[in-house]
């Protein structure tokens, strides 16, 4: 049967799950809400707000897709995926209540403490600033400081600096730069190791992991500067030893999953798992309820599977596990940023390069903040392109990718250029160089 998706989402991301969406056969058609400029190319956009859920849910009544994929994490903890199913319609997004272990750091905490999944230790939940200062004066440095709720990848603060610390708690509890999302802050321990991202699929009970990647979050080299939603990735076959990975499974994964049905918290969809993996072994910094941003650009180039047909059968409550098969090789992406970014970004700039870039073999451009005026495009957001490549080596990966991002350009352009070169996953889980 021949299919027709709906995605919501405008970013990266959700060009990437497109761009991969559109090689399958069964797929007709792909709708996007609100898309962006470079997915304008690849699906019909639709004009809408992604985090409003019964907007979203009257405009399935219309389109009748026969699947639909939620890219970001608010419509999921508003519920779109629950309104969307009680309509009848086959959805990749967890239910409203598993999405609380992204949009609650304290009901994620609580959750991994009460199904013995290794963490962190936490060492207080405050809701009163003053608290949360006072804390400070008896932490064991480096610490962790996060937000409760939703705060676009930038609520989280890993540092040594008791000044850092003090004036991210301002800015989450008395500037409330976040919102109600800083209305409460963790304080955990710092965890020394390698950082990776591990996702897995799951209709609830079978569970797929995808390969896995790993991001970078500070805006400038070397990890300096603030976080960011993420300014780059890499994916490369052998990270893992079958070792590590089946003590991931088996100490997080598995607990994870059987927890969710213990629990009573419906899930089909995407489950990421941000993990450091310790010399005490795996532990996890932060579940997320859908694929990451950039990793997923990273993710999707090593796909060597059907993603619309995968993603049905999930659905459908009928994951087969072994359908996903993954490209030797590797893949990595560099994330172009607006001047300003990740505070007040510059927009309105016009982006040049793209189809000269656009015509290299196996470089591919996933468009996040961009909108379309006739053939030109514009920068319209903070994260703006994605520029990715595959091959059969992290190095020339890497270096294909950077050589497609000198040849594009918009005022203030701002990227890291050590993608690749710091830090890179090792099979046992050491920090390699």
């Amino acid at each position: 049967m021949n299919m027709k998706v709906l995605v919501i989402g405008g970013g990266g991301r959700e060009h990437a799950l497109i761009w991969k969406l559109r090689q399958s056969p069964r797929v007709d058609h792909i709708w996007c809400v609100p898309g962006n400029g470079g997915i304008s190319s690849d699906a019909e956009c639709i004009a809408g707000d992604p985090g409003g859920v019964t907007a979203l849910a009257a405009l399935a009544d219309k389109l009748k897709p026969d699947l639909t994929v939620i890219g970001p994490e608010l419509p999921l903890v508003r519920g779109l995926a629950d309104e969307l199913r009680k309509k009848g319609f086959a959805v990749i997004g967890p239910s409203m209540s598993a999405a609380k272990l992204e949009g609650s750091k304290i009901f994620a905490k609580e959750f991994m403490k009460r199904h013995g999944i290794p963490a962190a230790e936490t060492w207080g939940i405050f809701d009163s600033e003053a608290d949360a200062y006072a804390a400070l004066c008896s932490a064991d440095w480096p610490v962790v400081l996060k937000a409760d709720g939703l705060a676009s990848g930038k609520g989280v603060l890993v540092t040594s600096s008791p000044d850092e610390a003090t004036a991210f708690i301002e800015r989450l509890m008395e500037k409330r730069e976040f919102g109600e999302a800083g209305r409460r802050v963790i304080l955990e321990e710092g965890l020394s190791g390698e950082e990776i991202s591990y996702i897995v699929l799951t209709d609830g009970e079978h569970v797929a992991p995808l390969a896995p990647a790993r991001d970078y979050k500070r805006l400038r080299d070397g990890d300096h500067g603030p976080n960011t939603g993420g300014m780059g990735a890499l994916c490369a076959e052998g990270w893992l030893s079958k070792e590590l990975e089946d003590r991931i499974q088996r100490d997080i994964v598995r607990p994870t999953i059987e927890g969710l049905l213990r629990d009573g918290l419906p899930y089909r969809g995407f489950l990421y798992f941000g993990l450091m993996l310790t010399e005490d072994g795996p532990k996890i910094l932060e579940f997320n309820c859908r694929m990451g941003d950039p990793e997923t650009q990273a993710i999707v180039m090593r796909m060597e599977f059907d993603l619309a047909e995968v993603l049905a059968q999930t659905a459908a409550g009928k994951l087969v596990p072994a359908a996903l098969q993954w490209k030797r090789g590797a893949s990595a992406c560099v994330v172009m940023a607006a001047e300003g970014y990740p505070g007040e970004p510059r927009i309105g700039d016009r982006i040049a390069g793209l189809a000269e870039v656009a015509a290299l073999p196996g470089i591919n451009i996933f468009h996040a903040g961009t909108r379309r005026e006739g053939s030109d495009l514009f920068t319209a957001g903070g994260r703006v392109l994605s520029v990715g490549c595959f091959d059969a080596s992290l190095d020339a990966a890497v270096a294909r990718s950077y050589a497609a991002v000198e040849k594009l350009s918009f005022p203030g352009a701002q990227y890291r250029t050590d993608i690749g070169k710091m830090a890179r996953p090792s099979a046992s889980g050491a920090k390699r160089e």
